[in-house]
């Protein structure tokens, strides 16, 4: 498929807040009500979302490619939430179990595509150590045929998932206190 066509798929598992899906929130407890209260928050996290995961224009960062940089940053972190909407996105886009597997747990292994594997080497970077990335880490992203424009948006795909990851954990504790 090409680029094109895919930035005209109706977005996967398209869902009036995703943040509240992954937290299981629902309207009827208070933290529900204080994300209504705060609904320019939840939009604005959802545009997001969206802005990152189904742009429309992917640029060279497929779908598939900001999936595998979420579900590899939500094994760094063990977000299991994360872990089972990119699995299931993966799945539902054709991903087979053994990339899903390499992805969690090998960026490495042999069935990921070298590009893959620069790819999800660079956001361990960025998830793990994010000063410690120079210039000869982006050459090696260069050199699997990423451009500027490509780096930035994995950059932001990892800046975002660290924000949705800390908004989950808030929102865990707040609801704990319920």
């Amino acid at each position: 498929m090409s680029q094109t066509q895919e930035a005209s798929v109706t977005p996967l598992f398209a869902a009036d807040d995703v943040i509240n899906q992954l937290a299981t929130i629902t309207a009827d407890t208070k933290v529900g009500a204080l994300r209504t209260h705060r609904s320019e928050v939840a939009r604005y996290a959802e545009g997001s979302y969206y802005a990152l995961f189904e742009p429309d224009d992917f640029g060279n960062v497929s779908r598939i490619d900001r999936d595998l940089i979420a579900l590899r940053v939500a094994a760094l972190t063990e977000s299991h939430p994360l872990i089972t909407w990119h699995q299931e996105r993966l799945r539902h886009a054709g991903v087979a179990e053994a990339v899903l597997t390499a992805v969690k747990s090998n960026p490495h292994a042999a069935q990921l595509s070298l590009r893959q594997q620069a790819l999800l080497s660079h956001v361990d970077r960025l998830t793990n150590a994010p000063a410690t990335a120079t210039a000869a880490h982006i050459a090696k992203l260069t050199a699997v045929g990423l451009t500027p424009r490509d780096i930035v948006v994995i950059s932001q795909l990892t800046a975002f998932l660290s924000f949705q990851l800390r908004t989950l954990v808030g929102l865990r504790v707040l609801a704990e206190e319920e």
